[in-house]
Order: C-alpha cells, then structure tokens, then sequence
C-alpha cells in the first residue's frame, strides 16, 4: 500500500457509517478514485467542512491498486468553490461536469481530463451573469473531448470531407455519428441529424473552442445548444444509468415555467 499526495476535486459524498463517509474524487495522478474518509462526520473532525461537494485540494490517499476503495488520510483545502454554491446556474453546470466526469473519467492516471475539469470549474466561477449558460455549455463540450468523446464538426463524422462554414445551408449535426455531416451523408444518419442553422453552427464551433470568445447565446439559443450537448452525452453514455445532475442543468429546472396567459372574457 502506497502512500500518494494527488491534486483532487470532490466529485461525490455519501455516509459509510455514523461517523465516516465515502468520497469520489477526480484526482491527477490516479484518475477518478473512492475513498473512505475515517471520521469525517464527526464534530471535531480533521477534515473539517473540506469534504464537500466541488471542493479543491490536495488528497493523501493509502492507495492500492488491487482496490476498489481506498483510505482518504488527509486533504488539505485548496479552494471551497463558495462563488460556484452561492447561484444556482453555476453550480448546476459544475454538478452536470462533476457527474461526467465521474461516469466517465477512467481509474487511472489522466492529468488532461483533471486540468480541463478544475480549468471549467473556474471559468464558470468568473463568467459573466449573461454568459454563464455558454460557458457550462462548452465546459462539458471540453470535457467530452479531453476523454474521447470530441464531435467532429470542421470534417463530414462518416467520410471526413470538409464542412464549408461560409455555406448559407444548415449544417447537419448527427448525435449517433459523432458530429457534423456532408450532404452526401446526410441521408445515411445511424438517427434523423439536426439541421443547424448557420449561426448555430458557427456557435457550437466557438463553444467547442476555449481559444474564442465565448458567443453570446440568447435563452432560446442557450437552450438549444444545452439540448445538443446533454443528447451527445446521453447517446455515449447509454449504460451509465441516471444522470440526474445534467437533466437539471438542461431544463434549468430551477427557473419557474412561464405561466400561460389567461384569456380575458374580452378577448
């Protein structure tokens, strides 16, 4: 048994016993690791109120590799993400990240996925009010393609000809394919594609670039563009069960529906 001091987020918590729990945590070095954390609920615990949800620092794990569940011996408090709890939207993306990162990242060392997690995390900390839906959405558009999962959209998912960005025409955008499709193969879909508009698309190629400017989405298109990206995940992720965290953030599950206007008796 090793001892290994890994940067690491808390992905996942739960209770092991009265006064111990279970974390799930994206670390550095190792991967995605459980955890028993010995003592951690009670009272004058040494981990204090580190073990939380989207919490940043430094992890002593008693790791060995023989093991689905490690002992969590320390960790040292690196950033409590306070800004990212204190609104709603914010932390709804974080969860939706922190939940594919879990289904998805492997058990073993992958330092890309981890640096492109707390790198997402902290830009939707300092996202402006009106871009905080576009930058959830190319967070998880940057973690997807960081663990394998990234959509073609400059060449056709089936045949790699060239998608034209300047065509006046909707680009077809296929879930089950993986990206964006020529015409030529359009038709030949694994499932009816998604026809972008122009704009659209020149929106999800900047979404998908953390190099530009993040585009300013309006509601209507923030929606869309959150619809995309939770039907990719759902496709890839199939047999991964639940993912309650991203069905949440979607349908912005927080925000009241509009009520429907009631037609006055002069109308």
């Amino acid at each position: 048994m090793a001892l290994v001091t890994t940067p690491a987020v808390v992905l996942q918590t739960y209770r092991y016993s009265e006064t111990s729990k279970v974390v799930r945590l994206a670390t550095r070095d190792l991967g995605v690791q459980s955890a028993i954390a010995k003592g951690a609920l009670r009272p004058k615990s040494r981990f204090g109120a580190g073990l939380e949800l989207l919490s940043e620092g430094m992890a002593q794990l008693y790791f060995r590799e023989t093991r689905e569940l490690h002992t969590l011996g320390a960790f040292d408090l690196v950033n409590l993400r306070r800004d990212l709890a204190a609104d709603v939207g914010r932390f709804a993306g974080a969860t939706a990240l922190t939940e594919i990162m879990f289904k998805m990242a492997p058990p073993a060392p992958l330092p890309v996925a981890y640096d492109t997690l707390t790198g997402a995390l902290d830009a939707l900390e300092l996202a402006a009010p009106g871009q905080v839906d576009a930058a959830g959405v190319r967070a998880l558009w940057c973690l997807l393609a960081v663990l394998g999962f990234e959509p073609s959209l400059a060449q056709c998912a089936r045949d790699g000809s060239a998608i034209d960005p300047a065509a006046d025409e909707p680009v077809l955008f296929s879930v089950a394919d993986g990206g964006a499709l020529c015409r030529r193969c359009g038709p030949a879909a694994a499932q009816p594609p998604s026809r972008l508009p122009p704009r659209a698309y020149a929106d999800l190629v900047a979404l998908n670039d953390p190099r530009a400017d993040l585009p300013p989405l309006d509601p209507p298109h923030a929606a869309a563009h959150r619809r995309l990206v939770a039907r990719f995940v759902r496709y890839h992720l199939g047999e991964a069960g639940p993912l309650s965290a991203l069905d949440f953030w979607e349908r912005r599950a927080w925000v009241p529906p509009t009520p429907t206007p009631i037609p006055s008796a002069a109308s």
